[in-house]
């Protein structure tokens, strides 16, 4: 796929290193020079520089042939203007447009968007999303990701399982998938390192101490199954959040209407950023101070702290931060991670959580970029696979075939097949209808091959 990319500060970089994993020829517009020699360095692109809204940059990319362009820079204003002259001067067919203004985002203004007025086929607020992450990770105590589908019915959540002492582990897989598919649950994929193992596929396979188990259910059922694997923590009460910025302060925002939440104060160092924060939440303590000082700590509680939750834009501070976390018995550590080598080093911290800036904004633009009817999708980490929600439509081609049929790769897999109210894992001799829906998981290497299954 042709992609332009407008912005190669942190949002675009991070969709960059994302993109690059796959077969796609990249062109990266950006007014900066030194952005665009950094991000040229690391990633196999074509930097340009300039202004991605001007018509004549947009030219000189040849911009009439490209498949998408995804305006993120740091300008509401010139990402949707991007979009206007890559849709009226040269009829690109996908546009999307990070939009973080609030006055842009008012359900007021939803008809703005569309190719009479604006011709944005999609807006993103990357900042939005990582709240939206975290605070679903809020509300499932002890969880690593929480992954909504068929419309917040059915979730894919994960964890890491800390102990050998649960009765599930001197089991097989097959047996566990058993038990668990009486409360229409199942273990659809386990993490084992840097190798993926797919129950259905290695039914004897064993569960490790330190798997990162992904598992879906009704959503209703999320905590009860965590106990089962002995991941009982209670709901999180008091919260400190580093960093005064726009993901923060979405992310408190919700938390002030959570009723389980007693605590959450914010830490920032600059003192006017503080201020605005301060002046927009509510319930939530602005304390404003060196976030590393040990009064401004035990000002904020931090201590006691049920979760810590590191937001600021430096990645060595949040690092710092969840190792301080770590030093605490019963703290929760939540990282937000711009660089795969930061990501690297902090993984292996006590109960720590890296929160990866091109993961999540690469997923709230999945559904665009993958050749197939999806309706969600979901990156599970650079390099891990998606996970794919599947329709399938009265025109299907895969009407009346089995899974089999599909010939997926070996190394995906259909996860389940959601029909009515049923989840049904024992797919084996089950023929497709209209409106099934399907979560399909994807690795990287496989992509190609699986949006051609379900293109029609």
């Amino acid at each position: 796929m042709k992609i332009v990319v407008g912005g190669a500060t942190s949002v675009g970089k991070s969709i960059v290193g994302y993109l690059s994993l796959g077969d796609n020829d990249i062109v990266v517009v950006d007014e900066d020079s030194e952005n665009l020699n950094e991000i040229a360095k690391e990633y196999d692109v074509q930097p340009v520089l300039g202004s991605i809204s001007r018509p004549d940059i947009q030219e000189s990319i040849d911009m009439k042939n490209m498949d998408m362009l995804i305006a993120v820079t740091d300008s509401d204003e010139v990402n949707m203007v991007a979009c206007q002259v890559a849709y009226s001067l040269f009829n690109v067919p996908r546009k999307i447009a990070r939009v973080d203004s609030q006055y842009f985002l008012n359900p007021l203004w939803n008809t703005l968007y569309n190719e009479k007025s604006l011709p944005i086929d999609l807006i993103i607020t990357p900042d939005i999303e990582i709240a939206k992450f975290i605070d679903n990770l809020l509300n499932l105590p002890g969880s690593t990701a929480v992954f909504p589908f068929m419309n917040d019915a059915v979730n894919v959540f994960s964890f890491r399982l800390q102990t050998n002492d649960i009765p599930f582990i001197k089991f097989s897989l097959k047996h566990i998938n058993q038990k668990l598919e009486e409360m229409s649950a199942q273990i659809v994929l386990i993490m084992r390192g840097n190798r993926r193992v797919l129950p259905h596929k290695e039914e004897e396979t064993r569960l490790q101490r330190n798997d990162i188990i992904y598992i879906s259910c009704f959503s209703e059922q999320n905590t009860e199954i965590m106990r089962l694997f002995g991941v009982d923590h209670n709901p999180y009460e008091k919260i400190v959040i580093f960093g005064g910025n726009a993901i923060s302060y979405y992310l408190a925002s919700q938390i002030e209407k959570n009723e389980n939440i007693s605590s959450c104060r914010i830490i920032e160092d600059d003192a006017d950023e503080a201020a605005k924060l301060a002046e927009r939440l509510n319930s939530t303590a602005v304390i404003t101070g060196e976030m590393m000082s040990d009064i401004i700590l035990q000002d904020a509680g931090f201590a006691s702290a049920d979760v810590s939750v590191a937001v600021t834009e430096r990645d060595k501070d949040n690092m710092l931060l969840a190792l301080l976390a770590s030093r605490n018995r019963d703290t929760q550590a939540i990282s937000l991670i711009n660089s795969k080598d930061y990501g690297l080093l902090s993984a292996n911290l006590r109960d720590n959580v890296n929160i990866n800036r091109s993961v999540i904004t690469i997923s709230a633009i999945l559904k665009y970029l993958r050749k197939a009817r999806i309706r969600e999708a979901y990156s599970i980490g650079q390099g891990m696979g998606e996970i794919w929600e599947i329709r399938l439509g009265d025109d299907s081609v895969n009407i009346g075939k089995t899974v089999a049929d599909l010939n997926i790769p070996e190394s995906s897999s259909v996860m389940l097949i959601a029909r009515g109210e049923e989840l049904i894992y024992n797919y084996n001799n089950i023929r497709l209808t209209a409106d099934d829906k399907l979560l399909v998981y994807v690795t990287p290497i496989n992509i190609r091959r699986i949006e051609s299954i379900f293109y029609l």
